[in-house]
């Protein structure tokens, strides 16, 4: 029998750069600190309508979760997250506040995660990770959308933004698992010109072009607030900043879509507004059973419920427009 005493399972922020930067620079900063023999599986959590479950998933001697929401079992051995909805309930904020292991972190004043796992693994445990400063750069700009402009994050130029259309897109888990090895120890533009890598970009960029003209006709501005639903159409995943190229004036953006596993309301504020936001996009979706950040939140919906899911956005639409 294989021993696997020293397996770490890392669940990571699913479909995400920062989750999957996240998964990368965790894995370099327990191979140096933790265990240099230690072997790595991955996996991806993602947001659903009926919540996620871990029954079954927590497998490994030492079980990880990052970017994505607290667990209080007894199974989980390490856990980072930068998100303000980070918590499931009270009583699991209770438990995360009295957890002794010293593995456990949570600041939702980070960009990103990853930036999070590189100030801790220097701070407490006296580890920098500067060989990993590219990625660990990159998954701050993405994650907090820090780009020069509305027009840079759309025309996706540099490698990183490649990297990041190909692991918001894609559902083959071995590839995803490939990148998260891969990113650890090359350069972000070897890893984008990888063969198979570039054919799923080539790929995911034409129908990116496709997603620009969608959401261009279903766009409507109000009172800072441009507002689409795109759930008739077949475009699943899209560039979330393409509502501030073609409305710049704008202040936030409320957008409905539909796949096969949920309707989603993904509402966003602009970074490049002149305008102070008023509003905690978190503290909203929060009402509706969805969450995230103060600048960048959605609800996830049953597929069924797309209803319900375009009232929730008018709601917030409305919500938006009376208080900017």
């Amino acid at each position: 029998m294989d021993d696997d005493s020293g397996t770490v399972r890392i669940l990571h922020h699913d479909n995400c750069f920062d989750g999957v930067a996240s998964a990368a620079v965790f894995s370099e900063f327990y191979r140096r600190v933790v265990d240099p023999q230690a072997r790595f599986e991955y996996d991806g959590l993602a947001h659903r309508a009926d919540g996620y479950r871990l029954e079954g998933v927590l497998t490994a001697p030492t079980n990880v979760i990052l970017d994505f929401k607290y667990s209080a079992s007894d199974r989980l051995t390490w856990w980072f997250d930068h998100h303000e909805s980070a918590f499931l309930s009270p009583e699991d904020e209770a438990h995360f506040r009295n957890d002794r292991s010293g593995n456990k972190f949570y600041d939702p004043n980070y960009r990103s995660c990853t930036k999070l796992i590189e100030s801790i693994s220097e701070t407490n445990f006296g580890c920098p990770l500067n060989d990993l400063r590219e990625l660990i750069h990159w998954a701050d700009v993405i994650d907090g959308a820090q780009f020069e402009s509305a027009e840079s994050a759309v025309a996706l130029k540099e490698p990183a933004l490649q990297l990041m259309m190909v692991i918001e897109s894609i559902r083959d888990r071995e590839l995803m698992r490939r990148i998260i090895r891969e990113i650890r120890i090359r350069p972000l533009a070897e890893v984008a010109s990888d063969a198979t890598v570039k054919l799923h970009f080539d790929a995911l960029y034409e129908e990116h072009l496709r997603a620009i003209g969608v959401l261009t006709q279903a766009m409507r501005a109000r009172q800072g607030v441009v507002e689409f639903d795109i759930s008739d159409s077949p475009i699943h995943v899209y560039n979330k900043f393409i509502p501030y190229k073609v409305f710049p004036d704008s202040v936030y953006t409320v957008g409905v879509s539909l796949d096969p596993s949920r309707a989603k309301v993904s509402v966003g504020t602009n970074p490049w507004t002149r305008i102070e936001p008023r509003h905690n996009l978190a503290r909203i979706c929060e009402r509706y059973g969805g969450g995230g950040h103060a600048v960048v939140a959605a609800i996830s919906f049953a597929p069924e419920k797309i209803e319900e899911a375009r009232r929730a956005a008018r709601e917030i639409g409305d919500t938006l427009r009376r208080d900017p």
